[in-house]
């Protein structure tokens, strides 16, 4: 049993445990390491997520690009790009300021049904 599967076991969300096994699934069709890094960092435990503010995602995003927080994106800071964003969870102050900067907020289980991107970008 492979490392991360292990990890899993001891996740006591449901939801969080299928959207990780969802993502190995994924990368093994797709032959994208960037669902397995995903998945990787959602199987650790959930002190080490992210938690990542509107100004560091300005800061590395390019406009159009799709950013993924595996943690929780909040407000701190300004955004003025339209940056598409994908992340555990949002404050409700983060979601404001990105969708003003007409950027769109997602959550990471409505990733799996997104066409491929050609752009996309782990921050946390």
């Amino acid at each position: 049993m492979s490392k991360i599967k292990k990890m899993i076991k001891r996740k006591k969300n449901p939801n969080l445990a299928k959207l990780i096994e969802d993502l190995l699934k994924k990368s093994v069709e797709d032959d994208a390491k960037i669902w397995r890094a995903l998945a990787e960092k959602l199987a650790k435990p959930k002190k080490l997520y992210a938690e990542v503010n509107v100004s560091k995602i300005e800061k590395f995003a390019s406009p159009n690009e799709l950013v993924i927080v595996p943690g929780k994106v909040l407000g701190g800071g300004e955004i003025k790009k339209p940056i598409k964003v994908a992340a555990l969870s949002f404050s409700g102050s983060a979601r404001k300021k990105i969708l003003e900067a007409k950027g769109e907020c997602y959550s990471l289980s409505e990733l799996l049904d997104f066409p491929k991107f050609k752009s996309i970008k782990i921050i946390g």
